[in-house]
C-alpha cells in the first residue's frame, strides 16, 4: 500500500494559508472586541447624556415656570399697590379749588320815579354740591373764600364810593350757619392817569382788546371749615347796593392743606412713590407669609411640650413606702378574714377537711397578693421610665427588708413578703 504524500510546495501553501486565516481570524476578533469596548463604553455615556439633557431641560422649564409666576405675582402686586394708593388719593385729598360763576338777580319792578336803577339788591344763591350729590368742601378742612368782581370805571362805580358784600351759608334744611360781611370799591385813579392810559391803550381799547375795568377782589373767609353735623351745601351771595354795575363775577374756594395733605399736594410724585412702594412691600409680605404657610405649615410649626412634674427624692421614697405599707395592712386585713375559726371539738376527717379549704383560700389570696403585685411593680416601673430626668433610684429602697429584687432577665412577678415571712 502507498501512502499518499502532498508533495512540499502543497505543504507549504497549505501551511501559508492557514497562518493567513488565522491572522484574519485574530484581527476580525481584536475588531470585534474593540468594537464591542467602544459600544460598551459610549452605551452608557449616551444614557448620562441623554438623562443630563432630560433633567436640564426639565430644570429650565421648572425654572421658567417659576419665573412666570413669579412675574405674574409682582406685576399683580404692583398693580394693586397702585390701585390702592390711588384710591386713598381719591378719597383723601378734598377739591383742591373750586370755582363758579355767581349769577346775580334783582327785581326792577319798582316806581320809576325813583333815582336808584334797581329795585333790590343783587343776589345769587350759590350751590356746593358737585352733581347734587358731592360736598365740595371737606368736613374740617379750612378753606379761603373769595368773590371776584368784575366792574366797569364808569361814573356810576366812581361816585358809589364804599358798598358792601354779604354771604351766608346755609345746610340742607336751609338753617344759617355762617354769614360774614365786607366792604369793598374801586381802586382811585385820577383823571390825569386815565388819560394817559386811555392814550396810551386806544389802539387796544379800539379794537376790543382790552376793556376799561377793574377786577375787584373780596375776601369772605381766609379760614373756613364745615361742620360735619351740619354740613354747608349752599350760601347765598348780596351786594348791599342799589346803583353799583357788575361785569361778571367769580366766587372762588381754595383749601389750605397740612399735614400729610401739604405733602401729598405738593410732593405728589415724592408722594406717590413713597405709597406705592409702601403697599408694595406690605402685600408682598402678606403674600410671603401665606406661601410659607401653605407649603411648610407655618414659620414657627407648634412644638409639642410635654409638661414634667418632677419631684424630689425624698417625697418619692416616702410615698412608695406609704404605699407599700397600705398593701401590708390590706394583706392582713385578708389574711384575718380568710383564717378558719374552730369552736368546740371536732373529728379528724372535718379538721382535715378544713386545713384542706384553708389551704386552697390561702394559695387563691396568695395569687391574688402575687398578681396585685405584679401591677403594682409594673406600674412604678412604667413611672420611672416616665421619669427619666430625675435621678435613678434601685427598687430594693422600696422593698422591705428580707426581699431579693428578682434578676433583670427574669420575666416572673414577685411576691411582697407578708407579715409573717418576718416571724
Amino acid at each position: 500500500m502507498y501512502e499518499n504524500k502532498d508533495p512540499p510546495q502543497r505543504q507549504q501553501s497549505t501551511g501559508l494559508g492557514e497562518g493567513t486565516t488565522a491572522q484574519t481570524r485574530t484581527r476580525r476578533r481584536s475588531a470585534s472586541s474593540g468594537s464591542d469596548t467602544m459600544g460598551g463604553t459610549t452605551g452608557p455615556v449616551l444614557h448620562w447624556l441623554q438623562d443630563v439633557a432630560a433633567v436640564t431641560l426639565l430644570k429650565a422649564r421648572r425654572t421658567l415656570f417659576q419665573a412666570a409666576i413669579l412675574f405674574c405675582v409682582l406685576v399683580l402686586l404692583l398693580w394693586v399697590s397702585i390701585f390702592l394708593y390711588g384710591s386713598f388719593y381719591y378719597s383723601y385729598m378734598p377739591t383742591v379749588s373750586f370755582s363758579t360763576p355767581v349769577h346775580f338777580y334783582y327785581t326792577s319792578d319798582c316806581d320809576a320815579s325813583e333815582s336808584a336803577p334797581l329795585c333790590s339788591f343783587p343776589t345769587a344763591n350759590i350751590s356746593f354740591m358737585k352733581n347734587e350729590r358731592d360736598q365740595v368742601m371737606a368736613n374740617g378742612q379750612p378753606y379761603r373764600i373769595s368773590l371776584e368782581l368784575e366792574m366797569p370805571e364808569s361814573p356810576v362805580n366812581e361816585h358809589l364810593g364804599m358798598f358792601m358784600v354779604k354771604m351766608s351759608f346755609y345746610t340742607k334744611g336751609g338753617k344759617t350757619v355762617s354769614s360774614v360781611g365786607r366792604s369793598t370799591m374801586l381802586h382811585f385813579r385820577s383823571n390825569l392817569l386815565q388819560s394817559m392810559s386811555t392814550l396810551l391803550f386806544s389802539p387796544l381799547l379800539l379794537t376790543g382788546i382790552t376793556e376799561q375795568k377793574q377786577l375787584i377782589e373780596v375776601e369772605l373767609f381766609s379760614d373756613y371749615k364745615t361742620n360735619a353735623y351740619q354740613p354747608t351745601v349752599g350760601a347765598v351771595v348780596e351786594i348791599q347796593s342799589r346803583r353799583v354795575q357788575i361785569y361778571s363775577s367769580q366766587l372762588r374756594i381754595h383749601a389750605y392743606f397740612t399735614g400729610i395733605r401739604y405733602v401729598l399736594y405738593n410732593f405728589p410724585l415724592t408722594s406717590a412713590v413713597i405709597g406705592v412702594a409702601t403697599n408694595f412691600a406690605f402685600l408682598s409680605v402678606i403674600v410671603l407669609f401665606s406661601y410659607l404657610q401653605f407649603v411648610w405649615g407655618g414659620i414657627w410649626p407648634p412644638d409639642q411640650v410635654r409638661v414634667r412634674v418632677m419631684m424630689g427624692d425624698n417625697t418619692r421614697i416616702q410615698q412608695r413606702k406609704e404605699e407599700a405599707k397600705k398593701r401590708m395592712e390590706k394583706e392582713n386585713s385578708l389574711k384575718d378574714l380568710t383564717a378558719p375559726k374552730v369552736i368546740g371539738s371536732v373529728t379528724d376527717a372535718s379538721d382535715f377537711q378544713g386545713n384542706h379549704s384553708a389551704a386552697e383560700q390561702s394559695s387563691k389570696n396568695s395569687t391574688v397578693i402575687t398578681d396585685s403585685s405584679g401591677a403594682d411593680v409594673a406600674e412604678s416601673k412604667e413611672e420611672e421610665s416616665h421619669d427619666s430626668d430625675g435621678p435613678e433610684e434601685n427598687d430594693s429602697s422600696d422593698m422591705p427588708d428580707g426581699c431579693l429584687a428578682p434578676p433583670p432577665g427574669e420575666t416572673a412577678l414577685r411576691q411582697r413578703p407578708g407579715p409573717w415571712m418576718s416571724l
